[in-house]
């Protein structure tokens, strides 16, 4: 006989420590945590025996855990690997996360190209992939998810790539770029399915997974432009 399969957890920040989270009232953690205090004020020595509750000891072992579905402005703010792997803003959107973080990066591009020289380009980029990796990789575990919608600096650094590599470019061919590489990055199939399955999970080898599946879908995507202009 199969075990009752438990209702989800809904979480909120905590108003006095944003980077905790705590169950949402109305919530089921919530039910069952004034259940448990009832019984606990009825019987005390039942209490003590069963200690603290396995939500209670994860809070404690990782405060900024956020098993939340939608990350907010607070648990941005709690660490700057949050504000990097959110894209300073641009994941917090609540529909599309990866395209509104591709757009961020393409106006960003616009912003800092003039200032960039090709080299200039190339040390931004691979200091965006490093410092992408570990950012990632401290954001997925805080939040409880792998390879979360709402991580967008991948996207950014590998559409930052892109651009780099099709430079000198005109406004229709960095659009097409855009649409290629979103429906890459979405669909993923090939080398972008198997860069996201090969490497999911948490930790490093997580984080490397999370920026890896976009570099690849950066790769198809200037190798359909290649194929397109020669």
């Amino acid at each position: 006989m199969h075990s009752p399969i438990p209702p989800p957890i809904w979480l909120e920040p905590d108003p006095e420590h944003p980077s905790v989270l705590r169950p949402a009232p109305g919530s089921a953690a919530d039910g069952s945590a004034a259940s448990t205090g009832a019984n606990a004020s009825a019987n005390p020595s039942a209490s003590h025996r069963a200690g603290p509750s396995p939500a209670a000891a994860t809070s404690r072992a990782h405060p900024a855990r956020a098993a939340a579905a939608h990350p907010t402005m607070a648990f941005m703010a709690s660490h700057p690997a949050h504000a990097i792997a959110l894209g300073f803003g641009a994941g917090l959107a609540r529909r599309a996360p990866g395209t509104v973080g591709t757009l961020w990066a393409w106006a960003a591009f616009l912003v800092m190209q003039p200032w960039l020289s090709d080299w200039g380009w190339a040390a931004v980029i691979a200091a965006g992939l490093l410092v992408g990796w570990w950012a990632c990789t401290v954001t997925a575990r805080h939040m409880g998810q792998p390879d979360s919608s709402h991580m967008v600096w991948d996207e950014v650094v590998a559409f930052w790539l892109v651009l780099w590599v099709l430079a000198p470019a005109g406004f229709w061919t960095q659009a097409y770029a855009f649409a290629l590489f979103r429906l890459f990055d979405a669909v993923k199939f090939g080398p972008m399915a198997w860069a996201d399955q090969a490497f999911k999970g948490f930790g490093p080898r997580g984080g490397f997974g999370v920026m890896l599946d976009d570099l690849a879908a950066a790769f198809c995507t200037l190798l359909v432009i290649a194929w397109w202009r020669f």
